[in-house]
């Protein structure tokens, strides 16, 4: 006799047809796995509303600044660069790769681990007095930040000298010894110069522990909203469009240059302007290029500007994905070049890593292409006191050995 019967079993007809008895009121695993999964997507959902309630109170933080409004937005609205509802540059420039790179593309190259890109040892600095600087003179702390001493006034352009050049604390760390100086070391300032409004140029810590030295602060058109914000008087901001000139002492103007960028220290982009600066006093004639790619336009800014003692340029940060909104070593020597420049030196590298090429490379690239042209190389060290009317100043190659 067969231990099994064909038959079913009673317990065999109590179960369904996958094999597993029915839960309690007719509800079936399937049930439950759906309601298992619901369960998971509400927690998901709520999980996500969090992170958007969070980051809308983040974004609220006094260190993003504001954006222009009142007269302010009225003077933005009127510049014939502002279109479409944004700042336009002189030519398209698309912030992205002309290869067709994708956004994960550029993030993925972007992380992937590279050589060099942060130097072996500190930053060498020199250790100046900022305060008794003659006429003349100009000290560079890293990246785009320098002091200049023109016909007695002090001159401070893109500062950052903070923790860090980022919105997020443990990100765009300062290289080891670029932060010889803080704010704290800081003369009285009379003219504070910024760019843009980026990170990296508009240094919040830094920026608010100068309010207490009241300086006059000259930008691009609406920068001063984030100023007004971090409670900078209007009397003391003076924004401009491209070309617009102050002059808020006898012999002193300042003029805005055009430079092909963009701006945004939020989700909002371009809702302010960003720009260069020609300074003109005390016999001497200094361009800070400011952010941005090569312009075609450099050679008609030079027979508009006539030539200039000493020229900052833009030269490092750059990568192949961006070369539309930052110039490359060789590009920023041709633009200095193309401006009318009896020196040229290199800013906006040595002290934080935001692209992906060796720390020194603008450095070496920049002394090459330099060393093709008649104009004079100036690479002071941090800190190092650049005499602007001393043409036989020597400066070494601080960068070698640092590996």
């Amino acid at each position: 006799m067969p231990l099994f019967s064909a038959k079913a079993s009673p317990a065999r007809c109590l179960r369904g047809q996958d094999g597993e008895s029915p839960s309690p009121g007719g509800q079936g695993p399937g049930k439950e796995r759906r309601k298992a999964m619901l369960t998971a997507l509400l927690a998901f959902l709520a999980l996500v509303a969090l992170l958007a309630a969070f980051a809308a109170i983040y974004l609220r933080m006094p260190k993003f600044g504001a954006l222009p409004a009142g007269e302010r937005l009225a003077r933005v609205l009127a510049s014939p660069n502002y279109r479409d509802g944004a700042f336009q540059n002189l030519i398209p420039t698309p912030h992205g790769s002309d290869d067709g790179s994708g956004f994960v593309s550029t993030m993925l190259d972007f992380v992937r681990t590279k050589e060099r890109l942060f130097p072996g040892r500190p930053i060498p600095s020199v250790a100046t007095g900022l305060g008794g600087l003659g006429d003349g003179s100009l000290v560079w702390f890293g990246h785009s930040g320098f002091l200049a001493r023109l016909g007695g006034r002090n001159f401070l352009f893109d500062p950052s000298l903070g923790p860090n050049a980022s919105p997020l604390w443990w990100t765009t760390k300062p290289f080891p010894g670029t932060q010889a100086y803080g704010p704290a070391d800081l003369p009285a300032i009379d003219y504070l110069l910024v760019s843009h409004d980026h990170w990296d140029h508009l240094d919040h810590p830094t920026v608010t522990a100068l309010r207490a030295k009241d300086p006059l602060v000259v930008s691009p058109l609406g920068v001063g909203a984030h100023f007004e914000r971090w409670g900078f008087g209007p009397d003391r901001l003076a924004e401009g469009d491209w070309w617009d000139s102050f002059e808020p002492e006898p012999g002193l103007r300042i003029t805005i240059i055009p430079s092909r960028h963009f701006s945004g220290r939020g989700l909002s982009w371009n809702q302010s302007l960003w720009g260069g600066f020609l300074v003109e006093f005390g016999g001497m004639r200094i361009l800070y290029s400011g952010d941005g790619g090569y312009l075609p336009q450099y050679a008609e800014f030079g027979r508009r500007i006539g030539p200039v003692d000493l020229a900052l340029m833009e030269c490092g940060q750059y990568d192949r994905r961006w070369r539309n909104i930052h110039m490359t070593p060789e590009e920023s020597v041709r633009a200095a070049g193309e401006l009318g420049a009896r020196a040229a030196m290199p800013v906006h590298s040595g002290k934080f890593r935001i692209a992906n090429h060796p720390w020194d490379e603008p450095f070496v690239r920049f002394a090459a292409a330099v060393g093709q042209t008649p104009m004079r190389l100036v690479t002071p060290r941090i800190g190092q006191v650049v005499d602007l009317a001393d043409t036989a100043q020597e400066f070494d190659e601080w960068w070698v050995g640092v590996d």
